[in-house]
């Protein structure tokens, strides 16, 4: 059984762990309720999306919460219509693009962050991957969009911490058609947002972003090549 849902699971964030957190939870259930069924899960476009209002911290909520995913896992399942596919119906597509570097990255400034014995290790560790990024952006190494087709169905396979508008828009540009997305495929770029999110502020489009605004039309006309 596979997933795709746009969910941000943060109960065990802050918390020194590794973890599946509620998606993992979820995932347990659900494969309880299907033995020798293995479930994979892929999260979508959720970089706007947060538990905020509906976690108090609480292992009792943290448990609510994956119910609720399980809940959504076991109605998507019942839900399923089966239909057959040909050869000629099965594609797999992809659309390598560049993305724009975002221009609060300054390599000099990084270079210091970086070197400073006495800095702080989230500022070195940050500053080492931007510089990392850079260093990708000069050799003009793409990333690759991807798209599975099956039939009437598509599978968007998107880069980073992707906002929730891509995913949206990847169902309105085929509105008749089954549209799946998977984000988090290459984490280089950090957070990407839409083009009008860059100038309403936030952590997820200033220091977490490794991109200019001008991004949402990259992706997007990628992605409307592949849902052609």
């Amino acid at each position: 059984a596979v997933t795709y849902y746009a969910t941000h699971p943060q109960s065990y964030h802050g918390k020194g762990a590794v973890s599946s957190d509620t998606v993992g939870l979820a995932r347990a259930i659900r494969e309880r309720e299907l033995p020798g069924v293995p479930l994979v899960h892929f999260n979508g476009a959720s970089g706007n999306v947060t538990m905020g209002k509906y976690f108090d911290g609480t292992r009792e909520y943290r448990d609510i919460l994956a119910s609720r995913i399980a809940d959504g896992m076991r109605a998507a399942w019942n839900a399923v219509e089966r239909r057959p596919i040909i050869a000629s119906d099965v594609a797999w597509r992809y659309e390598p693009v560049l993305l724009p570097v975002s221009p609060r990255m300054n390599e000099e400034g990084l270079q210091r962050e970086l070197a400073a014995p006495a800095g702080d290790t989230k500022q070195r560790v940050r500053a080492a991957m931007d510089l990392a990024w850079l260093a990708r952006s000069r050799r003009e190494q793409p990333i690759d969009i991807g798209c599975l087709k099956l039939g009437d169905a598509y599978v968007m396979h998107m880069p980073a911490e992707l906002f929730i508008e891509y995913q949206l828009a990847g169902q309105q540009m085929r509105p008749r058609s089954f549209v799946a997305m998977a984000a988090y495929g290459d984490y280089g770029a950090g957070y990407i947002g839409t083009e009008i999110s860059y100038s309403q502020g936030g952590y997820e489009t200033g220091i977490a972003s490794r991109v200019a605004p001008s991004v949402e039309q990259v992706l997007m006309t990628a992605m409307k090549k592949l849902l052609e």
